[in-house]
């Protein structure tokens, strides 16, 4: 589970391999991410409702392992397919699950590399907002043709109101101002929102929204709002 408002993690996905970066990300993200661990919770009860005893879960920008091993403590039936470009984040994933890594499948790359399923369930957390909106719909539509008819798939990532300029920039100078009231150093947090402006195409909720749509994903309901950040679940 990644997160673009880290300074640090703002920058192209090769950041994601460096060393120093990795070892910190557990402890940054929990500060950096309203209710951080309360989403891992949701998603896994999104899951849950549709999913069998021994689901098999596609869990997609699984760098880190956080969720993961959320999903995995509470869920002993469940297995996982975990994909993640960084090969650095995969090692990590694999020490933060400890003895859970064994029901877990690691896969290095892009949704491409990723088994064909079917999976009861998918997740990408903290992911999407770094594709562009082409790949982004492309990545999208490849999830659903994995997914069981009916699953799950739980998303969520920055994602804001953009009707102008102005209203963008309320929404990235509130961004880093929570930031700063959760912890962050003020110059950490202001380069976060730059960076954020200048290189993260996030999308304003609708165009999420109807990404999912387009990709024929059902049901598409958001269950998760956090200043710049907005959750979805919907159903292949």
């Amino acid at each position: 589970m990644r997160d673009a408002s880290l300074e640090g993690m703002t920058t192209p996905a090769n950041s994601f391999d460096d060393p120093s970066h990795v070892d910190s990300y557990a402890d940054r993200v929990a500060t950096m991410v309203p209710a951080y661990r309360a989403v891992h919770r949701m998603a896994a009860v999104l899951i849950d409702e549709c999913a069998p005893p021994d689901a098999r879960v596609l869990v997609l920008g699984a760098g880190g392992g956080l969720e993961t091993k959320a999903f995995a403590q509470t869920h002993p039936g469940w297995t996982f397919d975990a994909v993640d470009p960084a090969a650095a984040m995969l090692e990590l994933a694999t020490r933060t699950l400890g003895p859970y890594a064994s029901r877990v499948r690691m896969h290095h790359g892009y949704i491409d590399d990723a088994p064909p399923g079917p999976f009861a369930g998918a997740t990408s957390l903290l992911t999407l907002h770094f594709l562009a909106p082409e790949e982004r719909r492309r990545t999208v539509a490849q999830v659903r043709r994995r997914l069981a008819p009916g699953a799950p798939f739980v998303v969520m990532h920055l994602s804001f109101p953009q009707r102008d300029d102005a209203e963008r920039e309320l929404w990235m100078r509130r961004h880093a101002v929570n930031l700063v009231a959760s912890g962050v150093d003020p110059a950490d947090a202001e380069r976060a929102r730059t960076t954020i402006a200048s290189a993260v195409p996030v999308l304003t909720p609708e165009a999420d929204r109807a990404i999912l749509q387009d990709a024929g994903f059902t049901g598409v309901t958001e269950f998760f709002s956090a200043f710049t950040f907005r959750g979805w679940v919907a159903y292949a």
